[in-house]
């Protein structure tokens, strides 16, 4: 039986599905809406280098993702594409504090990778290059199909949040220690976004799995004043007395 699969349209540029046709995998694309390939009616996959890996944790779309991949797929997976280490690279000539940035979004990479493993259990593989994706695409669907769960219909009806509720989610989620499935459950005590923003510490840490020092330390974060007015006036206060 000939390797079978679902390639979201967005993954036309990125030389896969163009390397999984060398290999004699059949390719249908077509919208996903969730995943970026689907291998079987259990297991979808979410494509990502480590630039995009960044960026759709800054911008909240990787949580998001890992929850409609749990909520449609008993098997997902997340393929995270090159080497992590590239988030630390800068050139000679770079500032200190570009070296610090760099190293603070390597951070941040593995903060959302271990989210992704121990909150959502989906699990992460690391490939060097597109050529040992697809590669790694092939062998899972071969997997499938030994297993007699690649038969029937990869496809599946899925219902999308409306965009309003995602945007909510991608805001609440953003916060520090939160994450996606504990937005959700902030969305549903509190209904909406600015009510849960105001909540005390003592209404948020009985939300399951909040605890209170999440919630205090999420309360420092919002009532923290960054008013910079105050440190220049303190600074100047400062080289006055000296």
């Amino acid at each position: 039986m000939p390797v079978r699969i679902v390639v979201d349209e967005r993954e036309r540029n990125s030389n896969i599905p163009e390397l999984l046709k060398n290999a004699g995998a059949i390719i249908d694309f077509t919208q996903l809406k969730v995943g970026d390939y689907v291998v079987s009616s259990e297991t979808a996959i979410e494509r990502k280098t480590v630039r995009d890996l960044v960026s759709s944790i800054y911008d909240g779309r990787l949580f998001i993702q890992c929850s409609d991949l749990v909520k449609y797929y008993q098997k997902p997976l997340l393929v995270v594409q090159g080497n992590i280490a590239e988030l630390t690279e800068s050139s000679e000539d770079s500032e200190e504090s570009d070296v610090k940035f760099h190293a603070e979004r390597m951070l941040v990479a593995y903060d959302a990778l271990i989210t992704v493993a121990m909150e959502f259990r989906i699990p992460t593989i690391h490939t060097p290059s597109a050529e040992q994706t697809a590669q790694l695409l092939v062998t899972l669907v071969n997997r499938s199909l030994q297993e007699g769960k690649a038969k029937g219909p990869l496809l599946r009806k899925i219902k999308k949040e409306n965009p309003i509720y995602i945007q909510q989610l991608s805001v609440l989620a953003s916060l520090p220690g939160v994450g996606e499935k504990l937005a959700a459950r902030m969305l549903k005590k509190f209904d909406t976004p600015i009510r849960a923003l105001n909540a005390t510490a003592a209404e948020l840490s009985i939300i399951p799995g909040f605890g209170l020092m999440r919630a205090e330390r999420m309360r420092k974060v919002l009532d923290t004043s960054n008013d910079v007015k105050k440190v220049l006036q303190r600074t100047l206060f400062d080289d006055h007395d000296k």
